[in-house]
């Protein structure tokens, strides 16, 4: 895990080095010998990380010499992003003054040096001071800690291949049809599911799966939920994953949304259940409540009075761990998970492995290594996964011969093929993985959403490509099995856009992340270690229709890198920040306060210098973001979605230069009907700096006659836009020029394009639209167009040209006199045409 760390950390001691040499601001003697000092003394230590990380599991003074070595790296991190945020205020206060005064800005330069622009000799200074300070302090703690590992005697491992394997065409992990040695449990469990009850019988009937972590329960459970029969037989399907601890009005709320197949913003219990009654009322429902823990009566009684709403057949499924549940939900039938035989599991080795069936020597090593996997079907998966990577005789037989087989906990179940699965990635991939114990159990993980962290942690390196690499090592994570559950594109099979996580591989990355790494209830903070702290899930029930105040205790943790915050919410209850709050959480990278119930974000929020990903989505209540948002200079993902109430953005967003992904939900989210309230007014000026964007859902131009507003052209320099984006506004653009400015043809990577004009159309521009729509010429790759509103007699002369437009929507074209030849476009699948009505 450190090992990543120091990488990223060598990296940015290059770039101070050769920013130093380029702007000659070496104002304190010394900083560069010290620099270089450090960058020596990483890259020694870098050597010996892989072996100390495989040894720190048997030797507690080789574990112990990492945590010091992973506290250093992380201050030296800190000390780094301070210099280099510096850099960036100061290219900003450039910009700035450039656009304001340009003349007034060439003067003042001609006299000051300047390390960025002008930044006054007294504050480089004081900058360069403080880093040469910061940097000496820690370079001593580094050569102690750089001597002590000599002690150790690790082994040469310079040459070691870190590359990140390329993803092979073929996919994986196991299709559902292959899996191997359940189908006496399926049958079994299909006919149960299909069979009759008796008048008797009380319905619906329950039914449960029992069996220890990794036996296959859920597996076995979405088999016959996917079953041809079973998906016939009944009238609704349900399918809830309820995980621990069982959380009413969640899992309530879970159903619901399951069969509507949106979310709801009910929050009574009581009423939730009502609503459920409603849906199932005389249906022959199937309900699967996947992985339930509790055995509390009290949990589970008011559900089984609502599913009594359903009609006679009805079945529930229940998946768990324990037989007290089975006997709490009165199960009318079990099915006890046995473990598989050794031939079994070496049958699931294979496949993951694509063993060639001749090769008797592979095959014999093979068996041997499946005997490891106690039978385990989960443990089977991961170390097929790790014979696949490593297909020799050599290497697995190394494997075979390891000596972490001996370990206690491995001769359990599943730890040994998880720690050989996780020995074997390169260390940026070990970093990526382990940040996943931050989230929930069960949780479902959006690919994009682990990305974003994984940058804003700086996992994926610090380069313009780290989203590439992210992508590359979510990929590699999916080759290890350290992944299941998934859901692809429509458009692409091949791609994954969200999964989840077993929760024993959850459990293995929680033990790897030991007294850094915390899942809290918010009454159970005390003796929580908070100097060692640097990522935290704290889980908050708000007070019934009150106020509820964010725990002060959490002030303490000031090296906090991430704060996830899990809210559960009745009536109007709501939460308050104390403006303190993030003058203390001075460190933070990411802040997820996604589905919170807080009306307000301080000011103060503009204090987390080194933030680069805070997440507001899901939360109903905020009107507004604070100006203040507008200082955090590193922030790279701000995501907004399904924040119904927010109406406009901060005037100075055109500060945040680093900002990559401006997330509104727009597209994925059009089910809300509250979405569409959001972002009504138009954009600030400056949106034209952000360069860096990749997502921008939405851009709302403004009048001609407002200098406040961002214009069309401001489009021009985002030439990394993907995915979707929508323009409104174009009522307001009166010169084709900026249209023209706006160059979308240049954006090869958008795939969906919305283009509103509005107004009344009475009110509508014929031959101004057709002049400005002509103008916004996309790129010919575009997949899916809409355009509203639009007042021309003509379509676009461009139109025809989009060879591979698959989806085709003309909202409100009240003047258009003739369709373009559209049987030309031999790939679109979808059209659309509507006029407004009077």
């Amino acid at each position: 895990m450190a090992e990543s760390i120091v990488s990223f950390l060598l990296e940015q001691f290059v770039s101070i080095t050769v920013q130093e040499a380029e702007q000659e601001i070496r104002l304190v003697v010394g900083v560069d010998e010290e620099v270089r000092k450090l960058e020596g003394n990483l890259q020694i230590i870098q050597v010996v990380l892989d072996d100390a990380e495989k040894r720190q599991l048997k030797e507690e003074a080789v574990k112990l010499w990492l945590k010091r070595l992973k506290d250093v790296s992380y201050e030296m991190d800190d000390v780094l992003d301070e210099w280099n945020t510096a850099m960036i205020k100061s290219e900003i206060e450039k910009q700035e003054k450039t656009e304001s005064s340009p003349v007034l800005k060439k003067k003042v330069c001609s006299f000051i040096p300047s390390s960025s622009g002008c930044f006054s000799q007294f504050k480089k200074l004081g900058l360069h001071h403080d880093i040469a300070h910061k940097i000496k302090e820690l370079s001593g703690n580094l050569d102690e800690l750089h001597k002590e590992s000599a002690g150790f005697g690790f082994g040469n491992y310079l040459n070691r291949d870190t590359e990140v394997v390329a993803r092979p065409k073929t996919t994986s992990h196991i299709d559902v049809s292959r899996i191997c040695g359940r189908d006496k449990e399926r049958n079994e469990l299909v006919s149960n599911l299909l069979g009759k009850c008796s008048h008797e019988e009380k319905s619906p009937r329950v039914i449960s799966l029992i069996g220890m972590g990794g036996m296959g329960k859920t597996t076995l459970a979405q088999l016959a939920y996917n079953d041809v029969d079973v998906q016939a037989h009944f009238e609704t399907l349900i399918w809830v994953c309820v995980s621990d601890p069982f959380d009413q009005i969640r899992v309530a709320k879970a159903i619901i949304e399951s069969i509507e197949r949106k979310s709801t913003k009910i929050s009574e219990l009581q009423n939730l259940l009502d609503r459920i009654c409603d849906l199932i009322r005389g249906k022959k429902f199937f309900l699967v409540l996947d992985d339930v823990w509790s055995e509390i009566p009290n949990d589970w009684e008011p559900f089984k009075l609502a599913f009594q709403c359903g009609a006679q057949g009805s079945r529930i499924l229940i998946t768990t761990r324990k037989e007290g549940v089975a006997k709490m939900v009165n199960s009318a039938f079990t099915i006890n998970l046995k473990l598989l035989n050794d031939e079994v599991c070496w049958l699931i080795c294979s496949q993951m492995a694509s063993v060639d069936k001749d090769d008797e020597q592979l095959g014999k090593l093979g068996r041997e290594l499946a005997n490891k996997c106690n039978g385990l079907p989960l443990a089977a998966k991961i170390l097929g996964s790790v014979m696949s990577s490593q297909k020799s005789r050599q290497k697995w037989k190394n494997i075979l011969d390891s000596n972490l087989w001996e370990l206690e906990d491995v001769q359990k179940g599943v730890l040994g093929p998880l720690l050989f699965s996780y020995n074997e990635l390169p260390s940026a991939i070990k970093q990526c993985f382990l940040y996943c114990a931050n989230f929930p159990k069960d949780y479902l993980f959006s690919r994009n959403e682990l990305v974003y962290q994984w940058m804003a942690q700086g996992y994926s390196g610090s380069k313009s490509n780290m989203e590439d690499m992210g992508e590359r090592y979510f990929e590699k994570l999916v080759m290890h099995s350290f992944f299941q559950d998934f859901e692809k594109d429509d458009n692409d099979d091949d791609k994954i856009i969200r999964c989840k996580m077993h929760d024993m591989v959850h459990d293995f990355a929680l033990s790897m992340t030991t007294n850094e790494c915390f899942t809290i209830d918010v009454d159970k903070v005390l003796g929580i270690d908070w100097k060692s702290a640097r990522h935290l899930t704290l889980k908050l029930t708000l007070k019934f229709n009150e106020e509820t105040q964010f725990p002060v205790s959490i002030y303490n943790a000031k090296n906090l890198r991430t704060l996830f915050l899990q809210t559960s919410f009745f009536g109007t209850s709501s939460m308050v920040f104390s403006s303190d709050l993030f003058q203390h959480l001075t460190c933070l990278r990411s802040l997820n306060l996604k589905d919170s119930s807080f009306e307000k974000l301080p000011n103060e929020v503009g204090k987390l210098k080194h933030l680069r990903l805070l997440n507001l989505s899901d939360s109903f209540k905020i009107t507004e973001l604070p100006e203040m948002l507008c200082n955090l200079c590193n922030l790279q993902t701000l995501d907004i979605s399904c924040c119904g109430e927010i109406k406009k953005l901060p005037q100075g967003m055109g500060k945040l230069i680093k900002l990559r992904h401006l997330i509104t939900g727009h597209f994925s989210n059009l089910d809300r009907p509250f979405v569409a309230l959001m972002l009504t007014e138009p954009f600030p000026k400056g949106i034209g700096r952000l360069s860096c964007l990749r997502t921008l859902e939405k851009f709302i131009i403004g009048g001609i006659n407002n200098t406040e507003e961002c214009k069309l052209g401001e489009l021009k320099n985002l030439v990394h836009l993907k995915g979707s984006l929508e323009i409104g506004g174009l009522r307001n653009v009166t010169d084709v020029q900026e249209a023209e400015n706006a160059q979308l043809k240049n954006k090869i990577h958008l795939r969906n394009l919305r283009l509103k004009f509005g107004g009344e159309a009475e009110n509508r521009r014929g031959e101004n639209d057709e002049l400005v729509l002509n103008a916004l010429e996309p790129h010919p790759e575009l997949e899916s167009l809409w355009i509203s509103g639009y007042g021309g007699t003509g379509y676009p002369n461009w139109l025809m040209s989009l060879t591979i437009l698959k989806k085709l929507e003309l909202e409100s074209w009240d003047n258009l006199e003739q369709l373009p030849p559209l049987g030309k476009l031999r790939f679109l699948e979808s059209l659309s045409i509507g006029v407004s009505i009077v």
